[in-house]
C-alpha cells in the first residue's frame, strides 16, 4: 500500500512544529576571481579569468549575428554546422586530430540573436586552440561536399523537430509575442535549407563572423594578463571595421488574450505565457528574481505544489526568464494532459494572482534567496558552469563584478521587497501566451475560462 500523499507544507513540519529554516549565513561572493576584462584592437571583447581548479581551459565566443534576410536562418545553420569543417590550412580530419591531441573539442551554435562557438582543452593545448579556433574564424572553407552533407543532416534533424509538441509551442509562442520579428525564426524551414549554396555561406560568414562587438570568455588554470597577449596574437587576422549585426529591439510584450492553437488529436496540451519583466541591471531585478522562484522557478514553489504535487495536472511546470540583448521577460510553461489543460490554466492564472493578493512569507523568501544564492554559487563553481555565465552576462555588458556583487544583493532583498515585485509583475493581466492542443475538445473550456481566443493549427 502506498504512502498518502504529503504537501510540502506537512513535509516541513515536525511534531514540535515548523522544521525551522537554517540561518542564511555569512554570503561568500559567487566568483572572487582574478581576471581581465578588455577589448582587443580588433574590437573583441575578452573575459579572461583565472580558475586553476583543474588544468584545463573553457572558452566560450558570442557573436552577434541576426539578419533581415528571408533565408537568413536557413544560411546561418548550414554555416554553424559547417564553420569547423575546414580551413584553407586544415580539412576536418585534421581538424579532429588537432584537438584530440591537446584533449580539447570545439563546437558551433547558432540562433537568431548570435553564433556562439565552445570550446575546451588542456590548459598547455591553449595554443593550438586558439590556433584552429583563429583559423575557422578567418578561413573557413565551407566546402562543397561538406555543405552539402551537413546541409542534408539538417534538413533531416528539421522535419524531426517541427513534429515536436515542445518545437511547435515555442515557434507558436514567439510568432504571437513577436509577429515577424527576426527572433522568430528560431528554426529554419526545411525547403529553405535545401536550396542554401556553399557560396552563400561564404559570403554569410565575410559579411557576418566579425569581431567587433562579440565577446571571447575563457576560464581555466590561466595567467589572465599573459593570455591576452596570446588572444592578439591569435586573432591578429580576424579584423573588420564593421561591427557585428545585433537583432533589432524587441517590442514591449502587452499582456492579453492567450491563443489555442489547435493541434488536432494531440493528447496532451502545452501552456506557455508570457509577461515583460526588466532587465539585470535594475535595481527591481533581485527581488523579481525571489519572487519568481516562490511562483514556479524551482521545485518547491507555488506552482509546482498546486498543478503537480497537489492536483497532478502536469509532471513538469516551470517558470523562469528569458533574456534577449538587453531586454527580459518571465516564461511560465507546463504540459498537461488534454482533459485537465482547462484547470491547470485555470490554476495557473489563480497563482499568478494570489502571489501578489498573498505576498511570499519571510519564511518563503528566505528559502527561495538561499536557493538562489547557493545555486549561483554552485554554477560558478566549475570553469564550464563560469564561462557559461560569463558569457551569458558579457553579452549584455556585464562581467565578473555583476557576478560577484549578486549574492549579497540578494541577501539585502526584503520580504516587503518580493511583495512588491510580485504585485507589479506577477499580475495575470500583464501576460499572454498559447495553449497548443486538440482545439475541439478545448475551446469550450478554455474560451469560458475567458480571455482565450481560438487561432490557425499550427
Amino acid at each position: 500500500m502506498s504512502a498518502p500523499h504529503r504537501t510540502a507544507e506537512e513535509i516541513g513540519r515536525t511534531a514540535a512544529g515548523p522544521r525551522p529554516v537554517p540561518s542564511l549565513g555569512t554570503q561568500r561572493a559567487a566568483a572572487d576571481l582574478s581576471h581581465v576584462d578588455t577589448t582587443l584592437s580588433n574590437g573583441l571583447r575578452v573575459l579572461a579569468v583565472r580558475k586553476p581548479t583543474v588544468p584545463l581551459v573553457e572558452l566560450r565566443v558570442w557573436i552577434p549575428f541576426a539578419g533581415e534576410d528571408k533565408l537568413h536562418p536557413a544560411t546561418a545553420e548550414v554555416l554553424a554546422e559547417t564553420l569547423l569543417t575546414g580551413t584553407a590550412r586544415r580539412d576536418r580530419i585534421e581538424i579532429d586530430a588537432d584537438l584530440a591531441l591537446i584533449g580539447g573539442d570545439l563546437a558551433s551554435g547558432v540562433d537568431p540573436e548570435r553564433l556562439v562557438v565552445t570550446g575546451t582543452s588542456l590548459a598547455d593545448g591553449l595554443p593550438t586552440m586558439l590556433d584552429v579556433l583563429a583559423d575557422a574564424l578567418t578561413g573557413a572553407s565551407y566546402a562543397d561536399a561538406e555543405v552539402e552533407r551537413e546541409r542534408e543532416r539538417l534538413i533531416e534533424r528539421i522535419a524531426v523537430s517541427r513534429t515536436q509538441p515542445r518545437t511547435i509551442a515555442r515557434e507558436a509562442l514567439q510568432k504571437h509575442r513577436y509577429g515577424d520579428h527576426p527572433a522568430v525564426r528560431e528554426v529554419p524551414q526545411a525547403e529553405d535549407v535545401a536550396v542554401v549554396t556553399p557560396e552563400q555561406v561564404r559570403a554569410l560568414h565575410r559579411a557576418s563572423v566579425l569581431p567587433r562587438g562579440s565577446v571571447l570568455v575563457i576560464v581555466g588554470d590561466i595567467d589572465p594578463e599573459t593570455v591576452i597577449g596570446d588572444l592578439e596574437k591569435a586573432f591578429g587576422g580576424w579584423a573588420s571595421d564593421r561591427s557585428a549585426v545585433r537583432l533589432p529591439p524587441l517590442p514591449d510584450l502587452v499582456g492579453g488574450n492567450v491563443l489555442l492553437v489547435p493541434r488536432a488529436g494531440a493528447v496532451q496540451s502545452q501552456i506557455r505565457l508570457s509577461a515583460q519583466t526588466v532587465s539585470r541591471t535594475d535595481p527591481r531585478y533581485p527581488a523579481l528574481q525571489l519572487a519568481n522562484l516562490v511562483y514556479g522557478g524551482y521545485f518547491s514553489s507555488r506552482l509546482v505544489e498546486n498543478i503537480r504535487e497537489d492536483k497532478g495536472y502536469t509532471y513538469s511546470a516551470h517558470s523562469g526568464f528569458e533574456f534577449t540583448d538587453k531586454t527580459a521577460v518571465v516564461n511560465v510553461d507546463a504540459d498537461t494532459a488534454t482533459d485537465a489543460t482547462a484547470a491547470a490554466l485555470m490554476e495557473t492564472r489563480y497563482e499568478l494572482a494570489r502571489l501578489g493578493l498573498v505576498p511570499p512569507t519571510a519564511e518563503e523568501v528566505e528559502s527561495v534567496r538561499q536557493y538562489a544564492i547557493g545555486s549561483l554559487v554552485t554554477a560558478a563553481s566549475s570553469q564550464g558552469g563560469l564561462a557559461a555565465q560569463l558569457s551569458a552576462l558579457a553579452a549584455t555588458g556585464l562581467g565578473v563584478e555583476w557576478l560577484a556583487g549578486h549574492p549579497e544583493r540578494l541577501a539585502a532583498v526584503t520580504a516587503e521587497d518580493v511583495a512588491n515585485a510580485a504585485l507589479e509583475f506577477f499580475a495575470p493581466k500583464r501576460f499572454t501566451g498559447v495553449v497548443v492542443g486538440d482545439a475541439d475538445v478545448l475551446a469550450p473550456k478554455l474560451t469560458a475560462l475567458g480571455d482565450v481566443t481560438v487561432g490557425e493549427p499550427a
